[in-house]
């Protein structure tokens, strides 16, 4: 029997492999079925010229039971995939009628067999995972090639990424967590450790430094403040006097401010900065207008476009980093996958520790899930055409099934001479 139009996919539609197991199909179809003609052809002459010559008799036996296997497994061979001559003979185009059990028998029993618990583990256990993947990933070409896919579905993912939705969802998680967050305790804590460990001085020692040195800068500008409120009626060498003398005390008091460490002002100051940081931290009115100023911020324009402004830049940032080979980023990512690496490869109990932490994940998941995933083959199945299965299973096995043909036409013609001579050498026949 050949195939025909109607019973393999179009051939234009087949891949380059498909081509070939067509061809190789097609000939063994062939060769089955010219068997069976030889059956044939060999059983009319026999029967014809056995009167003759007797000893045809043996042949014609072996032709015919010949021709009866060839003919019994062309039914059973074309009953997968069809109904033989196209008789609506019962219980055949099995394959095209029962395609959505057998694929949930294949389903069931791929779960049953390959995603037990089991097996998954005893296999997960010879593969010895992570130091497969160590030993792949210490070599500087894997690496760079990991690093190079890293790189590409950075690139890809942030192209996809909308500025203006990613800024708001940053803008968003900003917010949120400064609004719940009361700004005035953290605030007092950091105040009251920058005082208690005397971390404010600098601070006060350069805005002491930088005023006596503006004193001592712009002496007029103290005299034409003096001289500037001084009464119009006062003669002008007072208030020349008056700015001068003036100028000495606050020049004196600014140096002294700045030489004693142990100055009134410095110890003023010292203790309202610590009454501030305790404040901030318990004092409800103090507290409340930390919040007050806190949602003032927020609510600023400028400040809410900090957020895209910083997205943008990052955004700029990282695909310069990934589109260059020898950026930092790059490099770093590179380094450290090739420590990953070695440190799998050198460190037996972390790779066990990875191992037995991959065996639970995937046990869990047969355990739990295996069902649903090989679920799959059923549900695939479900959606295919009854005879494009059919026609694409025979193009898969027929060629091998094929074989069976032939050997029942073999093993048929044997077992057809075999019988005959029992018969005639022992039953006299």
């Amino acid at each position: 029997m050949t195939l025909t139009p109607a019973s393999v996919p179009d051939p234009a539609q087949l891949t380059a492999a498909d081509q070939v197991r067509l061809r190789a199909l097609r000939r063994m179809k062939l060769f089955a079925t010219a068997l069976l003609v030889l059956m044939a052809v060999i059983f009319v002459i026999a029967w014809n010229l056995q009167e003759e010559h007797p000893w045809l008799g043996y042949v014609r036996a072996a032709a015919e039971a010949g021709m009866v296997g060839a003919l019994a497994d062309w039914f059973a061979v074309t009953a997968l995939f069809r109904k033989p001559l196209g008789l609506p003979i019962p219980h055949t185009a099995i394959i095209p009628e029962r395609k959505n059990d057998i694929g949930a028998s294949l389903s069931e029993f791929v779960a049953t067999n390959f995603l037990s618990e089991a097996v998954v583990r005893e296999k997960l256990a010879a593969l010895s995972v992570a130091g497969r993947a160590g030993e792949w990933l210490s070599k500087p070409e894997s690496a760079a090639r990991v690093t190079h896919e890293l790189a590409t579905a950075a690139h890809g993912l942030i192209n996809v990424l909308r500025d203006e939705e990613v800024a708001e969802l940053l803008g968003a998680m900003i917010r949120e967590k400064v609004e719940d967050t009361p700004l005035g305790p953290p605030l007092g804590r950091v105040a009251a450790g920058f005082v208690a460990r005397g971390e404010h001085h600098w601070m006060v020692d350069f805005i002491v430094d930088r005023l006596y040195t503006w004193i001592e800068s712009n002496p007029e500008s103290i005299s034409r403040l003096v001289e500037g409120r001084a009464p119009s009626w006062t003669p002008r060498f007072v208030d020349h006097i008056v700015s001068d003398r003036l100028l000495r005390e606050v020049e004196t008091f600014a140096f002294a401010v700045k030489t004693d460490k142990a100055h009134p002002i410095r110890l003023a100051l010292d203790k309202f900065l610590g009454e501030l940081a305790d404040d901030l931290q318990h004092d409800p009115e103090s507290i409340a207008k930390v919040e007050s100023l806190k949602h003032r911020i927020l609510a600023n324009p400028d400040v809410q476009g900090l957020a895209g402004s910083a997205w943008k830049s990052a955004k700029k940032a990282i695909l310069r980093a990934v589109a260059d080979p020898q950026s930092q980023l790059r490099v770093r990512v590179n380094d450290a996958l090739l420590g990953l690496g070695r440190k799998l490869v050198e460190d037996r109990a972390l790779a066990a520790k990875i191992d037995t932490r991959a065996a639970d994940a995937a046990g869990y998941l047969v355990a739990n899930y295996a069902r649903d995933i090989a679920g799959i083959i059923d549900e695939t199945v479900a959606k295919w055409d009854g005879e494009a299965t059919s026609r694409k299973i025979e193009l898969m096995v027929g060629r091998d099934l094929q074989f069976i043909r032939i050997n029942g036409t073999v093993v048929g013609a044997l077992a057809g001479l075999a019988i005959y001579t029992f018969a005639h050498l022992v039953l006299g026949g």
